[in-house]
């Protein structure tokens, strides 16, 4: 099995604690809410949402995969530290074990917020992942953190 690590940051006007509850606490509902063209609905299936919960995330009309099977390695509401892994589903595209998630948003000078995540993918065998495959994950990602973001800049006592 192959491993190949990916870092990437993101910075908010948002403040960590509330980027953190938004995006991660209650990222359930508030996805599939804010952009149901690319998550249609998450479903836990085993757990409590802490540690060891198993997810069904079903993406919308607007993805080019199905779902996912999204396990929670660990949540820190202090430290706003969230890890995952993606154990399942179209989106590993055949290639894939898994993809593993750490997700740290640390305050910033301005206020705001720094999300930091690393992202490691552990391939089946000797097959490689290509920088544009990578680079696509990463654009979705962003793509969803900003929106929670504008979410949230518009709705301020959410």
């Amino acid at each position: 099995m192959g491993v190949i690590t990916y870092d990437m940051e993101v910075t908010s006007s948002i403040s960590p604690a509330k980027m953190f509850k938004a995006f991660v606490l209650d990222g359930d509902t508030l996805i599939p809410k804010v952009l149901p063209q690319a998550i249609k609905s998450v479903e836990i299936i085993e757990g409590d949402g802490g540690a060891g919960t198993i997810k069904v995330i079903t993406f919308g009309e607007g993805s080019q995969f199905k779902s996912v099977k999204h396990k929670v390695d660990g949540i820190d509401k202090e430290n706003l530290t969230y890890s995952y892994s993606i154990i399942e589903g179209d989106a590993l595209m055949g290639v894939l074990e898994s993809i593993s998630y750490v997700v740290k948003i640390n305050s910033h000078a301005d206020g705001g917020s720094i999300c930091k995540t690393s992202s490691t993918y552990h391939t089946k065998g000797d097959v490689q992942i290509t920088e544009e495959q990578i680079k696509e994950g990463k654009e979705k990602a962003l793509g969803m953190f900003k929106a929670v973001e504008a979410y949230l800049l518009a709705n301020p006592d959410a």
